[in-house]
Order: C-alpha cells, then structure tokens, then sequence
C-alpha cells in the first residue's frame, strides 16, 4: 500500500475516532447532599445523676396522743384538709364536759364577786365600809376574773385535742406508707403516714462544686431518662456545698408530672461559659485513622478535602477547627467515594422520616 493510501485511511480513522468521541455523553456528576457551616454559641455540659422528688413529702405526724380508730390505706389519694387517721377522742370529750362546767361555776362565781363590788362601792360613798373591806372585794372579783379566764383557756385546750383527734392532710397527695396501724397507742408527736404531692415534683441532683458558677436560677436544662428528654427550669441552686462530697444541690422546675417520684434522670448542667464556635453537622466530619477531614463543595460544584480538628458535640453538630467559613457548602450524603477535584451535582436533603419508611 502506498504511502499516499496510509496517510488517508489514519484520516479516516481519525476523523472516526473524533465523531465516536463527540457523539459520547459527558461523565455523570455523583449526587450528593450538603448541609452548610455555621457559627453558633456553645456550652459544654455534663450529665450529673439526679431524681425526680415531690416539693411535698412529709410524714404526718399527731400532736395529740391516743388510740388509733381508723387510718387511711396506702394508695389512698386526699385532698388538702381531709382525713388521713383518727384517734380514740372519748377522753378529752368528757374533759371537755367537766371543763364546761368549771367555766360555768367561775362565770357564777365572777358574776356575784362583781355584784358585790359593786354594793361595796355604793356603801364606800356613805363611808360605812371601811377601805380593807373594799379592797378584799375587788380582790375576790379579779381572782374570779382570772379562775373564769383560766377555766375558758382549759376549754379551748380540750376542744382543740378534740378537733386535733382527727389527723388531716396538710396539702393534697397520696398516702405512700403507714407507720402505725388501727388499734396501737399513738404517743405526741409520733408519725401516722407519709403523705406525698404527686403533683408537684421536680428533679434533684448533686453537681460538684466546679459548677456551681456556671448553673443559675431560671436557666433551661434539660432532663433524661432512659432516651426521654424534657426541658426544666433551674428553679434554685442551694448555695450550700457539702464539705464531705464537695457538691452542691439544684432543683429544676418540670413542665408537667410526668415521672414517678423516685425515678432516676440525668439532668445536663452547663461545664463552662457560653462562647461562640464554628460547628459543621455531624454526618459531614470524616474520622481517620490520623487525620479528620470535610468535603467542601466550591463554586464549580466540585469537592475539595479541608483537615479540620474535631471538639466538642453539640447536639447534631460538632465544633471544629479548620480553614471553614460560614456558609460553606459541605457533603453530608453521597461522599463515601468522592475523591477531591471530583465534579457533583447537589439535590434536596432525603426527609429522615421518608428515607425510614420508603415506600
């Protein structure tokens, strides 16, 4: 074959080639997610063990002694001024029977010391009385003042043992436990039942005292218990520190009675001052073995690799440090494979609910 024929069939082919290659569609892009950097102000926390305790606990106790009549069962639900036990009041009734008689007397006795002040007054005028006889009368008549006084006072007493011989519930709950049953002897003073709020509770929790500076009244925290998380409100921090576990106490307000009392929660309490930080979501930070690095997506929608070092979790984001700025468009989904210069195409983030439940 000729020289000539050579050189036209390379042509041929070239120009073969070249259609093929023009004809060929472009590389596709890989589809990836992106979430963007932000700038946000971050707390560290720690999760101190606490639990949920009523405002309200008490163990009712008796301020008169007496047999026990009746006491409520354990279970038993009260409203504030209702009955929780009673106390064999057949004693301090008859006392106050005898008593009431007294009263009676001494307010006769009064009445007929003052009458006859009152003779002795009027013949004090004619001076036929001497001054001694009139003074002894004004003395029997305040001795018959103070016997009635005191004779009413010892009344009083015996109908409030009385009134007190039923022992009633100094605020609503559910009685919880009883320490003595119907028919002992209850002694001043001694414990019937204890009676808990239910309604009223909060969590309590112990910190060190390193914290202390950083937990203040009215501050939002949060609360778990076994992966269920509420919001509180630091209602008090007890400026108090135990010198034996070195702690202090702080109380957190709930929204609603949702946990027994007794349950044991987590609450996280603040470890430092609040200061800003650049944070990236969590699902764009790749972790090596020697170094953590993001995927940037830039302006021509390819990806280029930023080392970045990691800190602290906040939440659905991690703090970072590295040459990102706000706003930086970075792989979320879609980089598992992606190599740095690669060329991408951006789709709508999958709604997590969607992409739990396909269908």
């Amino acid at each position: 074959m000729s020289a000539l024929a050579r050189g036209s069939l390379a042509l041929v082919a070239a120009g073969m080639l070249g259609a093929a290659a023009a004809a060929a569609p472009p590389a596709e892009r890989a589809v990836v997610e992106v979430a963007t950097v932000s700038v946000r102000p971050v707390t560290l926390v720690s999760w101190i063990p606490g639990s949920i305790v009523s405002r309200a606990d008490a163990r009712i106790a008796s301020v008169v002694a007496g047999r026990v009549v009746w006491i409520a069962d354990v279970g038993t639900r009260v409203r504030q001024g209702e009955a929780i036990a009673r106390i064999d009041d057949t004693v301090p009734r008859l006392r106050l029977e005898d008593l009431r008689a007294q009263v009676a007397r001494a307010r006769a006795q009064h009445e007929v010391n003052s009458a006859q002040l009152e003779r002795f007054n009027r013949l004090a005028a004619t001076q036929a009385l001497s001054a001694s006889q009139l003074d002894d009368a004004r003395a029997q008549r305040e001795m018959s003042n103070d016997d009635l006084a005191r004779a009413e006072a010892q009344l009083r007493q015996a109908q409030y043992e009385i009134d007190q011989s039923v022992i009633r519930a100094p605020f609503p709950g559910v009685v919880t436990e009883r320490f003595i049953q119907m028919g002992e002897y209850l002694q001043t003073g001694a414990a019937t039942a204890r009676l808990v709020n239910t309604a009223d509770t909060e969590a309590r929790a112990t910190a060190a005292l390193e914290l202390a500076a950083n937990v203040h009244a009215g501050q939002s925290v949060t609360i778990r218990d076994h992966g269920v998380e509420k919001t509180g409100t630091v209602r008090t921090v007890v400026p108090v520190g135990d010198d034996r576990s070195r702690q202090f106490e702080v109380r957190i307000a709930l929204k609603s009675a949702e946990w027994l009392v007794g349950t044991p929660v987590e609450v996280n309490l603040p470890m430092s001052s609040e200061r800003t930080a650049v944070t990236v979501p969590r699902d764009a930070l790749v972790i090596r073995e020697n170094h953590s690095y993001v995927l940037r997506v830039t302006r021509a929608n390819t990806v280029e690799q930023l080392d970045v070092t990691p800190g602290e979790g906040i939440a659905d984001a991690v703090e970072v440090r590295g040459a990102l700025a706000p706003g930086d468009r970075l792989v979320v989904r879609g980089g598992e494979r992606l190599a740095a210069g690669q060329a991408v195409r951006i789709i709508a983030p999958t709604p997590r609910s969607a992409a739990a439940h396909p269908g």
